[in-house]
């Protein structure tokens, strides 16, 4: 089903977007044009009920193609037509419902129409898990005549492609169908474990900064770890790992069993390893994931001068992992009202040319974001759609320096499912996950060079430096640290390895003092990190965040150092979607990610804005 919903900004790095503790208004009080406009997917919930039980009378309409496809050219054609008008209702159908939910969370009427969506999509996904298999079963030759005799089918190529390529790992279609339709028992752990973090745990209450009594929940440990008062960060630490340390054993539980799931679905698809297993359905080669770390590593001398850095600027004898979030520059209180925000955007995104402002003129007028915060609405932010709706933008605006690094992020998500869906047909109208953050991070690259271009004295440049650095810190060296140690315990359950918490807490803590070198003290609490950590549950996801930000940056780079060529790659690559495989995509924007060259340009501009900030403070 061609829909997205990038991950949030906010929590590239775990943390919950800045502000969290700020109280919003009520939804009904928000201003009409601080809020997205959903009735360009259905005008009311009438229209939108209505859509829904039309598809759902075309429950079984597909499975009359099952065992046809091999008779024709017109009847693979005609089922690809109905699979993929079932697939772009359901789209639309899902966009409104988990928009609208999203709005005021507490709604009992949108969490019913989330649910319904729910029990209708497992239905007929699972009632189409016939078709690839189906699909891969025609001979090659067959295939390549039925494109031949008609036209049409010739769009589909790399789509033929595709199914083929993984024609070796398929199951009988009754299995791949008992597959899809356990696909919600197989997400159970991490369900439970979601479950268990937000609703069941309870925290110490800490003191703020002026003594007062306040509680921690996990959507407020971010802000607390930026408290200026270094004791609010320590108790907020503690508080937040002593409860942790307390449900280890269920976390472990709940992680292994999750490992454990990848390394029956590896098993059972005869993949080697469950990284290959992950990295396959994007056609991803290993030697990536290898060469990201093997970079890393190389460069990790850059990470422990960081941390000598704010160790210093901080001034403290010993700098500890709550230490690691404040930031280094004080009293710089940069604030945005709405309008201002969209003239920064326009004037930091015009190296990519008129064509891309007009669109973000029309992400704005045309009121695809979601700004006020009101009581209920979903905390983060996101970019969300489906090939047939705008891309939607959900963010809590507080006019925040971070606020407006992430509505460039959001946006740029938002403009590549734009230029995708405008140019490449339904078949390739998203973009694989390992594209997903680089069209986001290089607009925040971007926005980073003309704010230190703009800065008005050295006290806000460096504000900014601090923002580039810790974004640079918290996406490239601490994902790549999340995804070696998510290779690390997947590979040691494939070898029978028991993923205790006292074993999964070794691992971390030593990979942990690794990273970060001798400057930061190995606090005992740090070992739990991996217990908080949800993106261990999205298998081999992480690494992901980190070659973007390195494509991204070294894209960025390019588009401010070569000029009209590199924006012209550039552009290329936001309207390709799915229509090659994402390595050879990235690569005619002039980014080979099999190269870990790429990783070291990136880590060379991190170099480059390190030095300045030395230089500013010193």
């Amino acid at each position: 089903m061609n829909m997205t919903f990038n991950r949030s900004h906010g929590l590239l790095t775990s943390e919950p977007q800045k502000n969290a503790s700020i109280v919003p208004m009520k939804r009904s009080d928000v201003p009409v044009e601080q809020t997205w406009d959903l009735t360009t997917v259905f005008a009311d919930d009438n229209a939108w009920e209505k859509a829904f039980l039309e598809l759902k009378s075309k429950r079984g309409t597909f499975s009359t193609y099952q065992g046809q496809l091999h008779s024709s050219a017109e009847t693979l054609l005609e089922a690809i037509r109905v699979k993929e008008s079932i697939e772009m209702a359901l789209g639309k159908l899902f966009v409104y419902a988990f928009h609208r939910s999203d709005e005021d969370t507490a709604n009992t009427h949108y969490i019913a129409m989330k649910g319904r969506m729910g029990d209708l999509a497992a239905e007929l996904m699972g009632g189409a898990a016939w078709f690839e298999p189906e699909v891969a079963s025609i001979p090659e030759r067959t295939l390549q005549h039925f494109m031949d005799e008609l036209l049409p089918l010739c769009g589909y190529r790399h789509f033929f492609e595709n199914i083929i390529r993984q024609k070796p790992y398929q199951l009988e279609p009754n299995e791949e169908s008992l597959l899809a339709r356990a696909a919600h028992i197989f997400s159970g752990s991490a369900e439970t474990y979601g479950i268990l973090c937000d609703a069941d745990m309870t925290f110490k209450p800490i003191k703020d900064e002026n003594g007062n009594k306040v509680d921690l929940i996990p959507s407020t440990y971010g802000v607390f770890l930026e408290s200026r008062t270094r004791r609010v960060r320590r108790d907020a630490f503690r508080s937040m790992y002593e409860t942790f340390g307390q449900f280890r054993n269920t976390c472990a539980s709940t992680l292994s069993n999750t490992i454990k799931m990848n390394t029956y679905i590896k098993n059972v698809r005869r993949f080697k390893t469950g990284r290959e297993a992950a990295l396959f359905e994007d056609a991803i080669p290993e030697s990536v994931y290898d060469s990201l770390i093997e970079a890393v590593h190389d460069h990790l001398s850059l990470l422990h001068r960081y941390v000598r850095l704010r160790k210093r600027i901080l001034g403290v004898s010993k700098l500890h992992s709550y230490d690691l979030y404040v930031s280094l520059v004080e009293d710089v209180d940069q604030r945005y009202t709405v309008d201002e925000a969209k003239e920064i955007l326009f004037k930091a995104l015009a190296p990519l040319g008129s064509d891309y402002i007009a669109l973000l003129h029309q992400a704005f007028d045309e009121r695809w974001i979601d700004w006020a915060p009101n009581i209920g609405k979903r905390s983060g932010a996101y970019s969300g759609g489906s090939y047939c709706t705008n891309p939607f933008v959900l963010m809590n605006w507080h006019g925040t320096l971070d606020n407006l690094y992430t509505l460039a992020h959001e946006l740029g998500h938002s403009c590549h499912s734009k230029m995708t869906r405008q140019t490449q047909p339904y078949v390739y109208g998203n973009y694989s996950i390992f594209l997903a953050e680089i069209a986001s991070t290089c607009n925040e690259v971007l926005l980073t060079a003309y704010l230190l271009d703009h800065a008005e004295d050295d006290k806000v440049k460096a504000y900014v430096l601090n923002h580039f650095l810790d974004g640079f810190k918290g996406t490239v060296f601490r994902q790549t640290q999340f995804a070696e140690f998510e290779h690390l315990i997947h590979q040691a359950d494939e070898k029978g390895v028991a993923l205790t918490a006292e074993y999964l807490s070794l691992q971390y803590a030593e990979l942990n003092q690794k990273y970060y070198g001798k400057s930061l003290n190995a606090d005992p609490e740090i070992a739990l990190e991996w217990a908080r950590i949800p993106h261990f549950y999205y298998n081999y996801y992480v690494f992901q965040y980190a070659t973007g930000y390195a494509a991204a940056t070294a894209l960025a780079d390019a588009i401010l150092t070569e000029g009209q060529g590199a924006v012209d790659r550039y552009l290329e690559f936001l309207s390709s979607g799915s229509s090659d495989w994402p390595i050879d995509t990235l690569k005619r924007s002039g980014v080979d990610m099999t190269n870990k060259d790429t990783i070291v340009r990136a880590l060379d501009v991190f170099e480059r804005q390190l030095r300045a900030m030395e230089n500013l403070i010193g």
